[in-house]
Order: C-alpha cells, then sequence, then structure tokens
C-alpha cells in the first residue's frame, strides 16, 4: 500500500514539473524548455534564407537569418559544444534571443519533474550553457540555458560584423552605380 501524498506536496511537485525538447546534437541528448522555442525548422527550408557572415570572429556562427526585423545568429551546436561536427537537419529558432540553434534531431517533448543544479565540477563557461539537470528514464540529461548560446560580447561582435558587411555592400553598390 502506498503512503498517501498530501496535496500540498502533490501541487508544489506539479508547479516544477517542466515541459522540454529533447534534441541530439551529435550523440549527446539535451533538454530545453519548450516554451524557449519558436519553432523548429528543416535546415533545408532555411538555406535560402541564410546570409553567410564572411568576417566573424565568432567560430560558431558561420550564417545569419532575417526574420521580421531582427537578425538571428546561426549557432552551429556541434561547435558550440565542441563535440563531434556532423552535418545538423534541423534548426531550433528560439523566443527570446536572437538565436537559431542546428541540431541534429529532436527526440520528443517530455515533462520533467525537476531541474537540478550543476554539481561543481562544472566550473567553467558551461556553468552559463546549462540550467541544470534533468534526470529522466534513467539518463541524466543536461538541461540548456537559451540565453548561453552567445554572450553579449558574441552578440556585439556579431553586429559589427553584420553592419560592416552591409555598409561595404552600400558602397559597392554605390561604386557600380
Amino acid at each position: 500500500m502506498k503512503p498517501a501524498i498530501p496535496e500540498s506536496a502533490r501541487l508544489l511537485h506539479s508547479r516544477r514539473a517542466e515541459q522540454v525538447i529533447l534534441f541530439t546534437i551529435g550523440r549527446q541528448m539535451f533538454a530545453i524548455a519548450a516554451e524557449s522555442v519558436r519553432e523548429i525548422r528543416s535546415t533545408d527550408t532555411l538555406a535560402g534564407a541564410a546570409s553567410e557572415i564572411e568576417f566573424s570572429e565568432v567560430e560558431k556562427v558561420r550564417h545569419t537569418i532575417e526574420r521580421g526585423r531582427h537578425t538571428y545568429y546561426v549557432v552551429n551546436g556541434c561547435a558550440h559544444f565542441r563535440l563531434r561536427v556532423v552535418r545538423p537537419s534541423l534548426a531550433m529558432i528560439l523566443r527570446e534571443f536572437r538565436v537559431v540553434v542546428l541540431v541534429d534531431g529532436i527526440d520528443r517533448m517530455a515533462e520533467i519533474p525537476a531541474v537540478y543544479p550543476l554539481p561543481r565540477a562544472f566550473s567553467g563557461e558551461e556553468r552559463a550553457w546549462y540550467r541544470g539537470l534533468a534526470y529522466l528514464e534513467d539518463h541524466v540529461i543536461p538541461v540548456i540555458h537559451p540565453g548561453g548560446f552567445l554572450t553579449r560580447d558574441e552578440f556585439h561582435r556579431l553586429d559589427q560584423a553584420v553592419l560592416a558587411a552591409a555598409s561595404l555592400r552600400e558602397m559597392q553598390g554605390a561604386a557600380q552605380a
């Protein structure tokens, strides 16, 4: 016989549960809050809309996508997490950040009961990459912090590269006219 769980404990538990999207980069499984993702598209559908950044100082970003009046930066997930490089097939467009993340596949949506703090062994830049860890079906899965794909400095350098490229195109267009 199972002991009865008080109503307050059940409410607390349900409030902490979170819908996530489980996705893979290389052979590594990650999770991201479902509410952090605007949409998921095939890289083939974005290929025509992507523009190359020729002089980017940020190695993990080689392309931009214009959506509305905003420039989104396409982050190669393999390069970001320093995993074996593969050809990604999907792009996750994030909701609150001007970032599109290239991933290998979407496993499924799931509900995780909680996000646990990172162990102290995570002491470098990965502390900004992850919100914490989740335990799901006997697996420990890193939960991504959507703001961890690009730092403020990287956004600034990328914005400057895009502005410089646009100015160069304008000057070349004026010279040809």
